[in-house]
């Protein structure tokens, strides 16, 4: 009778042991069962409880309000205060300002979008102007003025935004205008 008990008290605790799962909640108040792997500073990475061998997902901190590990502990992420959103959009502006100020597009692909519509025409020329145009711009042209501030999500965004943006205008506004320079030599010969 005492090995039945036992093997029942052994059976029961290893069942609820391996049932018992991680909870992340998010601040929409959604419950997400599963196997915390990593929490970074800014996200956090998990497995789904009912794939445990599945995909590795990945939420952002900003969105999660506690986790409560199947040990017991907690993790709790403080909530959003309205200074602190308030200083996270004044680093999105800041950035944007600061892109519209420091970057300049130099080495945007301009100068080859330019030099390829002259020399064959604006039918080929919209290849390297559409090609520079998606591109991000690289680090190295980002000409940022202070690297702590990139380190700031809201403030690294923004820049690199309103970068692209600035690098898009300049390489389609040259082969806007080496399409009219070329249609002209095209015209006078």
């Amino acid at each position: 009778m005492k090995k039945i008990i036992f093997y029942t008290l052994i059976t029961i605790c290893t069942l609820t042991n391996s049932f018992s799962q991680d909870m992340i909640t998010k601040k929409t108040g959604e419950d997400i069962s599963g196997k915390i792997l990593e929490v970074t500073s800014s996200e956090i990475k998990y497995k789904k409880a009912d794939n445990l061998d599945g995909p590795i997902f990945t939420i952002s901190k900003s969105e999660v309000l506690i986790i409560r590990y199947k040990n017991g502990t907690k993790d709790v992420f403080s909530v959003t205060t309205p200074d602190e959103q308030k200083n996270d959009n004044d680093m999105f502006s800041k950035g944007k300002a600061d892109a519209k100020s420091f970057y300049r597009g130099q080495n945007s692909g301009a100068a080859w979008t330019a030099v390829t519509t002259i020399l064959t025409s604006p039918l080929i020329g919209v290849l390297p102007a559409a090609l520079c145009a998606s591109a991000d711009p690289n680090d190295d042209n980002l000409k940022y003025p202070n690297p702590s501030l990139m380190k700031n999500s809201d403030y690294n965004k923004a820049y690199v935004d309103e970068a692209h943006k600035i690098k898009n205008k300049k390489v389609w506004k040259t082969f806007g205008i080496t399409s009219g320079v070329w249609l002209v030599l095209v015209l006078i010969l």
